[in-house]
């Protein structure tokens, strides 16, 4: 076999695990899921796995890398020619409930993780420094931040405060739908549009007056 079939076999190799594994993620929960179980599961052996990862805490950081990604990738899709703040916001709230229920095992790696593991004592949130994961983190959030700074008119302390409170919201309702498909919740569209109803009002009365 020569070098590049070999290189192109591994690769297909990879994201075989990554696809297997996210499955299993999203079934069990990520915390709850061995290498030697994904190993089985993809038709593999242990040691043939740990020469693409070197643990399922490795493959979980690589698919949620791939989460925020795709969820950045997304917001800038629907994001291209739209200026104006407030439509940012609606925007970019609407797209993240939609990614999370379209996707539930990518959005349960990166936001509902069934295992919490305490950071280590170097972990730094500079963009220019931090580990892959965090960074793709920083970097979709920062698609919320821009326009919140725009309509409150500051860019101090409380816009993360700010930013943040509305992901909260939107996480909120993102993940009880995804956890508690079969309560008898209202229409969607309904409660969609009434969580980014309360996301303007809590903006509106954020902003900074002359």
């Amino acid at each position: 076999m020569n070098e590049p079939t070999r290189r192109a076999r591994s690769g297909e190799r990879r994201e075989q695990i990554l696809e297997v594994a996210l499955r299993l993620f999203g079934e069990r929960g990520a915390g709850n899921v061995t290498t030697r179980q994904i190993a089985l599961a993809v038709g593999i052996s242990q040691p043939s796995l740990y020469a693409h990862f070197a643990s399922a805490d490795a493959i979980a950081e690589e698919l949620c890398v791939r989460a925020f990604d795709a969820l950045h990738a997304r917001f800038a899709a629907k994001l291209i020619d739209v200026d104006d703040p407030w439509q940012r916001i609606d925007i970019l709230g609407r797209s993240y409930i939609e990614f999370g229920l379209e996707h539930p095992d990518m959005y349960r790696i990166a936001f509902m993780p069934t295992r919490e593991t305490a950071p280590p004592p170097d972990v730094t949130f500079d963009l220019a420094t931090c580990d892959p994961g965090m960074a793709a983190g920083l970097h979709a959030f920062a698609a919320l931040r821009d326009p919140v700074v725009r309509i409150c008119g500051r860019d101090d302390a409380a816009i993360g405060v700010i930013s943040q409170a509305i992901w909260a919201l939107v996480h909120g309702l993102t993940a009880l739908l995804i956890s508690k498909p079969y309560f008898p919740w209202a229409e969607r569209e309904t409660l969609i549009e009434a969580v980014l109803a309360m996301a303007r009002a809590y903006l509106a009365d954020q902003r900074v007056t002359d």
